[in-house]
């Protein structure tokens, strides 16, 4: 059995090539040009060359693919809108395409994001698959296009997708741009005698959902395998926390005193109180749900960036 990983260079990649392995599969991955992994099966690509996807299907032949490559922030999403659409849209138009003219038949499975839900009605949560999507950024916008563009596919094609809306995830490896990385990186930071013992914070009110990669890879697996084709799954926790009691976790387990300071710079004008997702739908289909304490993921974190200051 082999599986084909489109866009494997980032955080998620490494860690789903090891859990497809795990289970037995050949592991073949792709990254851009300028981008390196360290596996045996690496393949250049980039998506917006339909000719080079059609070509890495059937020189593969998977009999799984998993769609990672995207433009994911946010932040970048609306600083360069069409670069994020051509990606994210065109690029999974691309995998579509060559998925469905592919001499071997595979499952393709679309990854995207919580971040669809936007604009979530008050008392919605925790939220199921069939809540109204109102995205609130262009990276969601776009994400919620790749979907739609996956069930076109699998209804007029009768191909075999699946596609995921992944919540936050976590853990050790990922960049400090993300709030528990960041909280971690900030307290090994001190504790290497690199910064005052002050770590700067945002809104420490909002709640979220979040879930180990180790654990959100295991879903992606369980999903190429059981999950039900043209369907759609949320993939997490299933059970919101404030960012706070992330913030408590980690000061717990520093090996020094920290004071916190409020930075306004991390404050979001228009954070959502709450986004929380049920996950019955994956764990009916798949058997799936997470099982790595969040304290557990904040302290392989910790020491993951403690490892980084040694």
């Amino acid at each position: 059995m082999k599986a084909l990983l489109i866009g494997a260079a980032g955080f998620v990649g490494g860690y789903l090539i090891r859990e497809l392995e795990s289970s037995g599969m050949e592991v073949h991955a792709t990254c851009l040009p300028e981008e390196n992994i360290d596996h045996r099966f690496v393949h250049k690509l980039n998506i917006l060359d339909s000719g080079a996807v059609d070509n890495i299907f059937n020189e593969i032949a998977p009999d799984a693919v998993y769609h990672l490559a995207a433009q994911s922030s946010v932040a970048v999403s609306w600083k360069k809108p069409a670069l994020t659409a051509e990606i994210n849209v065109i690029g999974a138009i691309n995998v579509l395409e060559a998925h469905r003219a592919a001499r071997k038949s595979s499952r393709l499975v679309l990854i995207g994001s919580g971040e669809e839900y936007g604009f979530i009605r008050e008392n919605a949560c925790p939220l199921k698959e069939d809540e109204p999507l109102r995205p609130g950024n262009i990276y969601a916008a776009t994400k919620v296009c790749q979907e739609m563009l996956g069930e076109i596919y699998s209804r007029a094609y009768s191909k075999d997708i699946v596609m995921v809306r992944a919540f936050n995830h976590s853990g050790p490896g990922q960049s400090p741009i993300f709030v528990i990385s960041d909280f971690c990186r900030q307290i090994a930071e001190i504790e290497a005698g690199r910064h005052e013992p002050v770590i700067s914070v945002g809104n420490l009110s909002a709640r979220r959902d979040f879930t180990d990669v180790r654990d959100v890879v295991r879903a992606y697996r369980l999903l190429g395998e059981k999950g039900v084709s043209g369907k759609i799954y949320n993939v997490g926790r299933g059970k919101a926390v404030e960012i706070q009691y992330i913030l408590s976790t980690a000061l717990k387990m520093a090996r020094l005193p920290i004071e916190v300071k409020n930075d306004p710079t991390r404050m979001r004008a228009a954070d959502i109180p709450v986004i929380e997702p049920d996950v019955s739908l994956i764990k009916n289909d798949t058997g799936w749900e997470a099982e790595i304490s969040m304290e557990q993921t904040i302290a392989d974190t910790l020491n993951y960036w403690r490892g980084e200051y040694v």
